[in-house]
């Protein structure tokens, strides 16, 4: 007899009826957001997995199709380096194993529209990508058996397969760095909080200063773009207005923050030095060139995509979560 918890335990939990909890998992817009969070934490606490019929027989169909969910407006994949690095590597995976790609978005706001074909049965298998805190696709994916790889750590409280790169490490490296120049003046341009990859970038940085004695170190939150690392920049110069040193999340925002220092008379690296985070091809276009964390796109990418497609042929899911390692590349900007 199996100890697995059932739908009817996940709505008693949750204090609703099975066939409203029902409605929740697959995607429907008929339930309000307070009742769908209500069976999503009940989900969670009990550790309930939806059991979905096979597709078809074992090993690979000809059929088969993978799904790309990146949790972010559509507009950032076409702004943002790092989707487009990352996606056309997933195609190139995908299609020599003769699998299509299907290529969604799905912020927290709209994924009761991207919920229904993902977990109906319209795709075979989902790598999920900047999934951030209490996102409800993250939570109904995780409990509905299909195959999922999520393309760094997923948020605290959701148990999926991942593949991380290793951001705190890569904060690390950029402290550290600083420290040896001799900077002390040190600030922040952190990414979105509820980013678990975020989150490890701003802590190893700044856990690694605390260990050297440097504590209360400004943090401005931007979300990756060009006008949040402006903003950020502006307001670290207003909150030390001698700066010498800014730790950026992204290297979107650590040229948007040089543009910013050079506007009001701050030389790069002689008054402020500056580290990025990504090694995203802007950061060789910039004057002066962007010292930055490297993170192995193309790897992580590929990586991801294999371990999702041998899950999607296999009876057991692919429990690993392997780390790739972060390399800060040193240039002329810091």
């Amino acid at each position: 007899m199996s100890d697995l918890p059932t739908l009817a335990q996940v709505a008693a939990e949750a204090g609703v009826s099975p066939a409203t909890a029902s409605r929740v998992l697959t995607g429907s817009v008929r339930v309000s957001t307070s009742t769908r969070r209500q069976v999503h934490d009940a989900i969670s606490r009990l550790g309930y997995v939806r059991h979905r019929a096979p597709r078809g027989g074992a090993g690979r169909r000809s059929d088969q199709v993978v799904a790309v969910v990146v949790c972010e407006p559509a507009h950032r994949l076409f702004t943002e380096p790092f989707y487009a690095r990352m996606i056309t590597t997933v195609e190139e995976v995908l299609t020599g194993h003769g699998v299509p790609l299907a290529v969604m978005t799905a912020t927290a706001a709209t994924s009761t529209i991207a919920t229904p074909p993902l977990v109906a049965g319209g795709v075979d298998g989902v790598l999920l990508v900047g999934a951030r805190d209490r996102h409800p696709l993250a939570v109904t994916l995780a409990a509905s058996g299909i195959p999922v790889r999520s393309a760094g750590r997923p948020p605290d409280g959701i148990d999926l397969p991942h593949v991380d790169m290793d951001n705190r490490d890569g904060g690390r490296q950029a402290a550290e760095h600083f420290l040896l120049g001799g900077r002390r003046a040190v600030g922040v341009i952190a990414g979105p909080p509820g980013l678990p990859a975020s989150r490890d970038r701003l802590d190893g940085f700044v856990q690694t200063l605390a260990l050297a004695g440097m504590t209360g170190v400004p943090v401005a939150y931007g979300d990756f773009t060009h006008s949040s690392g402006v903003h950020g920049m502006q307001w670290l110069l207003r909150r030390m207005p001698h700066v010498d040193a800014v730790f950026a999340a992204s290297d979107v925002m650590a040229a948007a923050a040089v543009q910013t220092l050079r506007r009001t008379g701050r030389r790069v690296p002689e008054d402020v030095a500056v580290i990025g985070f990504d090694d995203a091809p802007i950061a060789r276009r910039i004057s002066p060139a962007l010292t930055t964390v490297r993170q192995p796109v193309e790897e992580f990418a590929a990586l991801a995509t294999r371990l999702l497609l041998l899950s999607m042929t296999s009876a057991d899911t692919v429990r690993n979560n392997p780390m790739l390692p972060t390399e800060l590349v040193v240039r002329e900007s810091a």
